[in-house]
C-alpha cells in the first residue's frame, strides 16, 4: 500500500509539475508575480486532496484550466500587495463606483 501512495504521488507530482511549468513559462505575468516552485508545492498539497481515483479522472485540458484560474488568481491577488497608497485609493474609488 504504501509503495502504491508513493507511486500515486510521484504521477500527481509529475502531473501538476508539467502543467504549471508549461502555464508559467507560457506568461511573463505568472513569471514576474509567481514564485514557480512555492505554486507547484500549493496546487500539488491541494490537489493531492483528491483520491487517486478522482484525479486520475480529471481531464489534462480540465486539469490545466482549473490550475491556470487558480495561478491567475495567486497572481492577481499579490499584485495589490505592490501599490502605491495613492493608487490604493484610486483602486478603492474604482471599486466603490466613484
Amino acid at each position: 500500500m504504501q509503495e502504491q501512495l508513493t507511486d500515486y504521488q510521484q504521477e500527481l507530482t509529475e502531473r501538476i509539475s508539467t502543467i504549471v511549468d508549461k502555464l508559467i513559462r507560457g506568461s511573463s505575468f505568472y513569471i514576474v508575480k509567481l514564485d514557480q516552485h512555492e505554486m507547484t508545492e500549493m496546487l500539488i498539497e491541494l490537489f493531492g486532496r483528491f483520491s487517486p481515483e478522482e484525479m486520475r479522472a480529471i481531464k489534462e485540458h480540465d486539469l490545466t484550466r482549473r490550475i491556470g484560474k487558480i495561478l491567475t488568481l495567486e497572481a492577481v491577488a499579490g499584485t495589490l500587495n505592490d501599490l502605491t497608497p495613492e493608487e490604493i485609493a484610486i483602486f478603492d474609488a474604482a471599486v466603490e463606483g466613484k
